[in-house]
């Protein structure tokens, strides 16, 4: 690889609120959708909520002269709603489904039979090895009652450490989706802090946009204002994040957003907004001080992150044990009653009545266990973050009393030399 290499990145990012027989005006937006990527030409397009694989073949037919390489991750019953077109060939790619995504019984969510995964593709660029992930967590329905809270906080470390591990042999990280996270939520923090990936919001100096980088706009006409009420300026849940390792340096020279209509034919293309970054990676930076940021204050923040989510996790596992025994209790009940109404059937007195309260009886067992099943399933799925959690914090504690600096890098086993270019 040449000493002086550069190479410069266009990246689009939207979720396309893309639900077969409820979103309203699906085939128009899609394909309107594919009329903007074959008029830009980016690098790579990373999208959401295309839940109809019919919906992925038709963006795919009209891509592809643009973006000849393309994918659909599949998962769960209805699918992750995630795909990539690229211009460049993908020379790898791979997905991993959330150990935690909701309850079934949820059913006016839907959460659980998506199917929520992260998927990686990788490319090759003149020798530079791009690892880029798309994502879409768990929803968040209530924000002052969010039952979800747990289940989010997971997926962020699951995401984390899926990142961590495939990344090894990258010279570039690229993560984009709809994380369902403010800036400042607990999931979201822990996701930088593990990872050290870079928010193209905050890296570039050339942003134009909704106010705020805000993803989801009042002036949207598929957003519900009244979730939005709340937030005057609307809310930002989806992100362009990244790093480069290895020596290599990256800087987010643009970032755009749509402001609640399409850039062209004036109608929103989804109830969020697309982001559309251009990444410059160099081999060789310019000279600039260190980071700041390397040392106390630094590790202080990961400890912090780390225990905030240790306390998540763990109210997550005391709540799904006690459902769990509660659901074993109902289990004990409904067998004592399933038992006497054998006996009475069984005595002819009021057997009319006993088979009667039969198939109910049945129904409240059957449906007691699978809550029995599901919980104990979500408490172990905590307990393992939980205790994965728990190493990275006690090695962090370690760190911070030997006085060790690089904190992520020593505790997750980055590699050295990760940076963003000073703007």
């Amino acid at each position: 690889m040449k000493p002086n290499f550069s190479w410069r990145l266009r990246i689009f990012n939207l979720n396309c609120r893309g639900i077969p027989y409820l979103s309203k005006h699906r085939g128009d937006r899609m394909k309107r959708l594919g009329d903007l990527l074959n008029m830009e030409s980016f690098d790579l397009a990373l999208l959401e909520e295309v839940w109809s694989e019919q919906d992925f073949q038709r963006l795919r037919q009209k891509l592809l002269p643009a973006y000849p390489a393309a994918h659909y991750f599949r998962s769960g019953v209805i699918g992750s709603g995630l795909c990539v077109f690229s211009k460049h060939p993908i020379q790898e790619f791979t997905q991993h489904v959330y150990t935690l995504n909701g309850y079934p019984y949820m059913i006016h969510h839907g959460d659980w039979f998506c199917g929520k995964a992260v998927g990686l593709l990788v490319l090759h660029l003149s020798g530079l090895v791009l690892n880029a992930y798309v994502t879409h967590l768990h929803a968040e329905y209530n924000r002052q009652k969010d039952v979800y809270l747990t289940h989010r906080v997971a997926q962020a470390w699951e995401l984390a450490q899926f990142i961590h591990h495939t990344s090894k042999k990258a010279d570039v990280v690229l993560l984009c989706g709809d994380l369902n996270l403010h800036p400042k939520d607990l999931g979201c923090r822990l996701l930088k802090e593990c990872t050290g990936l870079h928010d193209a919001y905050h890296e570039t100096r050339d942003f134009k946009g909704s106010e705020e980088g805000c993803t989801m706009v009042p002036e949207n006409c598929y957003v519900s204002q009244r979730e939005l009420e709340p937030f005057p300026f609307g809310i930002r849940i989806d992100y362009v994040l990244y790093k480069a390792v290895s020596g290599f340096y990256i800087s987010c020279k643009t970032l755009r957003t749509t402001t609640g209509h399409d850039p062209h034919s004036g109608t929103p293309l989804s109830d969020h907004e697309a982001l559309m970054a251009t990444l410059c990676v160099r081999h060789s930076p310019p000279q600039h001080t260190p980071d700041p940021t390397q040392g106390p204050a630094e590790r202080s923040r990961l400890i912090s992150v780390l225990k905030e989510a240790w306390t998540e996790l763990d109210l997550g596992v005391a709540q799904a044990r006690w459902w769990a025994t509660f659901a074993g209790y109902v289990i004990g009940l409904g067998l004592l009653l399933l038992a006497l109404l054998c006996a009475l059937a069984a005595g002819g007195g009021v057997r009319e009545v006993a088979i009667l309260l039969w198939t109910p009886s049945v129904g409240v067992l059957l449906g007691a266990g699978a809550v029995y099943l599901f919980h104990m399933q979500e408490a172990k799925g905590l307990s393992r973050a939980r205790a994965e959690l728990q190493h990275v914090l006690g090695r962090a504690r370690e760190a911070q009393d030997l006085g060790l600096e690089s904190q992520p890098a020593l505790l997750l086993g980055q590699q050295e030399g990760d940076g963003a270019e000073e703007q």
